[in-house]
């Protein structure tokens, strides 16, 4: 597994920007299937693969380009790698960046999976009773990662942007 996460940190050094993007893609293609499997229960008789290559897709194409970019921005918004520069990055990122990002999100997995406008607000609403447990968790992995901070940062965005 050591082995494995020092290739995967060489191929981010070498070409970030591709990196960042298939890792996007990924981890929002495998919350897909897992949110079919174990969440839906859905067997794989009944997995919907179009769905999954569609959320792949917003992965690939918004996901990955958006965060990345984001991330470079609050970077040189926040210096440092302290943990009052972990709290600042959490507190821009949480207040300022994540309501506009998760909001499109959804809102474009939505429209991609079929939902309406109304289906897509309550979907929000749902999301929004939840976004409280995501501030506690964002800051600690700004605290510990502060080496290629954005890249790995990247991992548990994706999944966090899942839920």
């Amino acid at each position: 597994m050591a082995g494995l996460w020092r290739s995967y940190q060489v191929l981010m050094t070498k070409y970030p920007w591709t990196v960042q993007i298939v890792t996007a893609g990924s981890l929002v293609g495998v919350g897909d299937v897992i949110s079919q499997q174990l969440i839906e229960r859905r067997g794989l008789a009944h997995h919907n693969v179009q769905r999954t290559a569609k959320m792949m897709s917003i992965g690939f194409f918004f996901v990955g380009p958006v965060i990345g970019g984001w991330y470079k921005v609050l970077d040189r918004l926040v210096v440092g790698g302290t943990k009052s520069a972990a709290m600042k990055k959490m507190l821009v990122d949480q207040l300022g960046f994540a309501p506009c990002f998760l909001g499109a999100f959804l809102c474009l997995s939505g429209a991609l999976n079929g939902l309406t406008v109304e289906e897509n607000v309550n979907k929000l609403k749902r999301v929004r009773a939840n976004c409280h447990l995501v501030p506690a968790a964002q800051t600690s992995v700004s605290a510990l990662l502060t080496q290629h901070a954005a890249s790995h940062r990247q991992l548990f965005t994706n999944e966090a942007a899942r839920t």
